[in-house]
C-alpha cells in the first residue's frame, strides 16, 4: 500500500493522547498558543515553521510493530521518549511561533540562528555545565537552535525542579531567561501561527516496501566498504585449540554491540546491526578467530564499529546522500 492510501489521522490515533498531554502541560504552564501537530516520516519541526510533524509509526500499533521489526526500534516508543521529543520539538515551534531568536538576549545565550548546522558533525562535551541535558548524546550542544529547544524541553518538563538540579550551572542563566521569556509571551498571539507541512504522510505516495527499502539502505545496506582490515586487526587466522570463530563471537554479541554503541553514540540501531552482520559474513568467509579474550575483543569492536559508522556518516555526506 501507498503511505498516503493508510488514511492516518492524528486524531483518535495511538499517538493522540501524548499530544493532547503535550497540550495540557502547555496550558499548566499558562502558553495558550498550541503548535499543530501532524503525522510525518520523522520528528521534525520545519525551519522557522511552529508545526511539530512525528513519525506515522506511532499512529497505529501495526505500523509501530513494522517499524520495529524493519529498524530494530521505534524513535520515541516509549510514552516517556515520546514526551521528550513533542517538548523539544515544541520548543523549535515556539521559537518559530514568536521569532523569539531574533532577540538580542537569545543570541547572547543561545548563539545566532545563523550558524552552520550539521547535526552529524558536532562535537559534545559530556561534562559541560553551560547546556541543559535532556535528549540524549548531549543535544543542546549541537546548535543553538538545539540548545533553545533543549532548554525549553527542561522548563516545560512537570514535576522537573531545574532551579535544583542546574543550580550553579551555566545553563541556569538559559532556564531563567526562558521562564521570564515564557511568563512575557504566555497570552500573546504568535508572529506566525502556522505554515507549510514537511513531508505529511498523507502526500507521501511512496509504498510501504519502498519506505522501508529506502530507510533501509540508507541506515544500513549502503555502506560502501570492506572490513578485512578491521577483522585481521581484532581477530587471528590461527585457530587454536580453545579459539571461538569470529563469525560465532559476533553472532553472540550483535545484539550487545548494538545496543551499546547505539546508547553510547548518534547512531541508529539498523546501521550498527547490519555493519556487525555483514562483519560476520566476511568473519566466515575467510575463517578467522577471537584472538584474546571476550572482554578484549568487546571492546576493540566497540572502537572500530563506532569509526566505521562516523567514516560512514561523513561519506555519506560526501555522496550527498539523505
Amino acid at each position: 500500500m501507498r503511505i498516503s492510501d493508510l488514511h492516518l489521522r492524528m486524531k483518535n490515533s495511538a499517538a493522540q493522547p501524548r499530544v493532547d498531554r503535550l497540550h495540557t502541560e502547555f496550558q499548566a504552564r499558562g502558553l495558550y498558543f498550541f503548535p499543530t501537530v501532524y503525522l510525518s516520516t520523522e520528528w521534525l519541526c520545519p525551519d522557522r515553521v511552529p508545526l511539530i510533524g512525528i513519525p506515522f509509526c506511532l499512529a497505529h500499533p501495526r505500523l509501530f510493530a513494522l517499524e520495529k521489526t524493519m529498524m530494530l526500534e521505534v524513535e520515541g516508543g516509549t510514552k516517556k521518549t515520546c514526551m521528550e521529543f513533542l517538548r523539544h520539538e515544541a520548543g523549535h515551534a515556539i521559537n518559530y511561533a514568536y521569532k523569539l531568536y531574533r532577540r538580542t538576549r537569545w543570541r547572547e545565550l543561545f548563539g545566532p540562528i545563523s550558524q552552520t548546522y550539521d547535526v552529524g558533525e558536532y562535537y559534545p562535551r559530556p561534562y559541560s555545565r553551560q547546556f541543559v541535558e535532556h535528549l540524549p548524546d548531549n543535544y543542546a550542544q549541537a546548535h543553538p537552535d538545539e540548545d533553545f529547544a533543549e532548554t525549553f524541553a527542561v522548563w516545560l518538563t512537570p514535576g522537573l525542579d531545574w532551579r535544583r538540579k542546574y543550580r550553579g550551572w551555566k545553563a541556569m542563566e538559559k532556564l531563567e531567561y526562558v521562564d521570564h521569556l515564557m511568563n512575557k509571551i504566555g497570552t500573546l498571539r504568535p508572529a506566525v501561527p502556522g505554515g507549510k507541512k514537511l513531508w505529511p504522510v498523507g502526500r507521501i505516495r511512496t509504498t510501504l516496501q519502498n519506505y522501508y527499502r529506502k530507510k533501509r539502505i540508507e541506515f544500513g545496506d549502503g555502506y560502501p566498504g570492506f572490513y578485512d582490515p578491521e577483522l585481521y586487526q581484532i581477530f587471528t587466522i590461527e585457530p587454536g585449540k580453545q579459539r571461538t570463530p569470529a563469525a560465532a563471537f559476533l553472532h553472540r554479541y550483535r545484539r550487545h554491540l548494538t545496543n551499546q554503541i547505539a546508547a553510547i553514540g548518534n547512531f541508529r540501531k539498523y546501521e550498527i546491526d547490519q555493519i556487525i552482520r555483514r562483519m560476520q559474513l566476511r568473519a566466515k568467509e575467510v575463517r578467522i578467530f577471537v584472538r584474546d579474550g571476550d572482554a578484549e575483543c568487546l571492546m576493540q569492536l566497540s572502537i572500530c564499529l563506532t569509526r566505521i559508522l562516523s567514516d560512514y556518516r561523513i561519506r555519506r555526506k560526501e555522496l550527498h546522500m539523505p
